[in-house]
């Protein structure tokens, strides 16, 4: 069964040496193993040493990004130009052990879809240590996927997974969730997390907000997605029923009470407004979301393929 190993990368010069020994130990001599190797838009050394390194493993190959797009775009790069039926993803910073990868198959082969990485023994600050822990309890809590680690790099995937994935923004950090919604069966194999041995991380503090509004996008479009007026017409159908409820009750003021109608000119203009807001929720309420996922979808990101 042909296997596909997607690794982004980003500025990762100084972990390649160590990381193509272990990539050729392990699957070097494999024909049916296909490694691409994404280069967002390295500032550094990176896309040369990867062009001398390939020259020997005729199914290993690089995809050039044009900029740095980020992991989420990196991957969908990666997914949408394999050919294995099984495909794995890992980093290249030398933290996810390749050997785990056979291990994350041999799960999969029990009959899931999806097997994902646990670092139970993470080597990282504190504060990351910290922050995933959160992250991790509230994907479990608000989405209903009982894994202990959304976010590893270090997964498999059966292809009708991937096909079905659209990445952008930060939305790699809840591929299992995605898969998830969509009913697809997923596990988690605890695996080896080593301690980083060549420069620092390359996501800041900006991550911790993105991934928040990423999760609500997610959530949201998990559940509306298929059917947006279920949400957005039930808010509509409540902001017109206030407002059709405010004019009735100033007609009843002018009519029944014969107050003047200059007396509610304010309640007048709310009822006005709920009404209009009402409408368009009925209308364009979902809109820049979908324009957003067709679009990162149809974008082409790569300057070109080197096998």
């Amino acid at each position: 069964m042909k296997l596909s190993i997607i690794i982004p990368m980003y500025n990762e010069q100084e972990s390649l040496d160590s990381l193509f020994v272990e990539l050729s130990d392990l699957f070097g001599q494999e024909a049916e193993t296909e490694i691409i190797f994404i280069n967002d838009g390295s500032s550094d050394n990176t896309l040369n040493i990867l062009e001398s390194k390939i020259k020997n493993y005729p199914t290993w190959s690089i995809i050039n990004l044009y900029r740095n797009y980020g992991k989420s775009v990196a991957l969908q790069a990666g997914f949408d130009n394999s050919k294995g039926e099984i495909i794995a993803t890992m980093d290249a910073d030398l933290q996810d052990n390749p050997k785990e990868i056979h291990r994350l198959i041999e799960e999969l082969e029990q009959g899931f879809d999806v097997v994902s990485g646990w670092k139970k023994n993470r080597k990282d600050p504190l504060e990351k240590k910290i922050a995933s822990k959160i992250f991790n309890f509230f994907v479990r809590v608000f989405s209903g996927l009982k894994i202990h680690d959304s976010n590893c790099g270090i997964k498999v995937f059966k292809r009708e997974v991937t096909e079905m994935l659209t990445l952008y923004g930060g939305r790699h950090r809840y591929i299992p969730l995605l898969a998830h919604q969509k009913k697809f069966l997923i596990s988690e194999v605890v695996v080896d997390h080593r301690e980083r041995e060549f420069g620092i991380s390359k996501y800041g503090v900006k991550r911790y907000s993105d991934g928040f509004f990423d999760f609500l996008t997610i959530l949201f479009l998990g559940k509306y997605m298929d059917r947006p007026l279920h949400f957005f017409g039930s808010l509509g159908f409540v902001s017109v029923l206030l407002g059709v409820g405010i004019e009735s009750y100033v007609l009843y003021l002018k009519y029944i009470l014969f107050d003047s109608f200059q007396q509610h000119i304010a309640l007048i203009i709310l009822g006005a407004i709920l009404i209009i807001v009402g409408l368009q929720l009925f209308t364009f309420g979902l809109m820049g979301e979908l324009i957003v996922n067709k679009k990162y979808k149809d974008r082409n990101y790569i300057k070109e393929i080197i096998e």
